[in-house]
């Protein structure tokens, strides 16, 4: 018998292999099989590493090389599908976070740059390269579109329509990033826009693209708003509030927004009330981050806010997170000399874990239209 396949032998009669195998095939999933959503191991210590270490050891050893797979978004796909996140023992790690979460406000005024400085300030030659030209970082609404362009065009008129923006009224948009909502809306609605980021990055950019526009972006926190504005619109943004945090924010909303005024939220969303996200997520992408409930939005909201429709579109975020994965890969060689090797496998992976969480319908994408006492008659909105 060969090196090789003494090798291969001694691999397979490892009780960590022997489990993660078993794991796997519930989900369809075979280890160095052929097809593309299949995963193939470069490193025998892999399946020990991810039995001891969770999501961590699984997206730590993809971003060393340990493990490749060339349809990443299927193998997350089907992974969710079978319930497999919730089949693999929980680290000690991850408990601690979660209590942790529990007891400490991990999105106090303080630690809410981490994420800004974390994530957004990574570069503004990477969104750029990714996203469409209004640099929206947020899913695309896809019902008539084709391209990612598209998609994002429709989404800004969308939630303008929904906002029913009129020129002369004011608009204030919590989490602005690169400005891109705050230019759509001030051009094509005429409105007058203040809106805020914790990214300095995102605020350099936003402010150079507002220039000549009645836009200011400014470089605070949310909770120090203090205004009246006829519309509010939060896009992407509350994810990073945090469950501690869930009543201020609406408190901070509801003292900005005029008494006739409408808000609407943009937000990724949980199908349960947890009180953090994935272990691998909050130490690489979003530090301190926290995916809501319906039930978490609701009973933040119910004593300021009559609730006016909500619109789930998450399944969009998929082919929005898809379209990033291609420009990412496709304009890899335009930044590679500002990033490493390790960082690409990271970006992708996070890209296309998401995907797949999207397209398995693990995790949601609502716009939530509220008023702070019922439009008469109702409202009605565009689709």
């Amino acid at each position: 018998m060969s090196s090789s396949c003494m090798e291969e032998t001694s691999i397979r009669n490892n009780q960590w292999y022997r489990i993660i195998s078993e794991l796997l095939l519930k989900a369809d999933i075979k280890i160095n099989g052929s097809r593309p959503f299949d995963i193939q191991v470069n490193n025998p210590h892999f399946f020990k590493r991810v039995l001891q270490h969770g999501s961590l050891g699984l997206g730590e050893s993809y971003m060393d090389g340990w493990w490749d797979c060339p349809r990443l978004d299927i193998f997350f796909q089907q992974i969710l599908r079978a319930g497999l996140d919730k089949s693999t023992p929980t680290h000690w790690r991850d408990l601690l976070r979660v209590a942790s979460a529990r007891m400490t406000n991990l999105q106090s005024k303080r630690r809410a740059w981490v994420v800004g400085k974390k994530h957004y300030d990574l570069g503004n030659d990477l969104f750029s390269l990714i996203l469409d030209p209004y640099m929206q970082y947020s899913c695309g609404y896809w019902k008539n579109a084709e391209t990612l362009e598209q998609a994002q065009l429709a989404k800004l008129k969308l939630i303008c329509e929904k906002l029913q923006l009129q020129s002369g009224m004011t608009l204030l948009d919590i989490g602005c990033g690169w400005g891109g909502l705050s230019v759509y809306a001030a051009k094509n609605y005429g409105v007058s826009v203040q809106g805020v980021t914790i990214s300095r990055e995102q605020q350099k950019l936003a402010q150079k693209r507002c220039a000549g526009l009645e836009v200011e972006i400014l470089l605070q926190d949310y909770r120090d708003l203090n205004n009246q504005y006829d519309r509010v619109v939060s896009v992407g943004m509350f994810e990073h509030v945090g469950p501690k945090n869930y009543q201020t924010y609406f408190n901070v909303v509801a003292r900005n927004l005029k008494s006739d005024g409408l808000f609407l939220l943009h937000t990724i969303g949980s199908k349960q009330t947890k009180a953090n996200v994935d272990a691998w997520t909050n130490k690489y992408i979003f530090p301190n981050g926290c995916l809501p409930s319906v039930a978490n939005i609701a009973s933040s909201s119910e004593k300021l806010f009559v609730i006016e429709d909500l619109h789930n579109f998450g399944a969009d975020y998929d082919l929005t997170l898809m379209a990033w994965y291609q420009r990412f890969i496709q304009g890899w060689n335009q930044i590679a000399d500002h990033y490493d090797e390790r960082f690409k496998r990271m970006f992708s992976y996070y890209l296309n874990a998401c995907a797949g969480a999207f397209r398995a319908r693990d995790i949601q994408l609502w716009q939530i239209m509220f008023s702070p006492s019922g439009v008469n008659g109702g409202l009605r909105v565009p689709r």
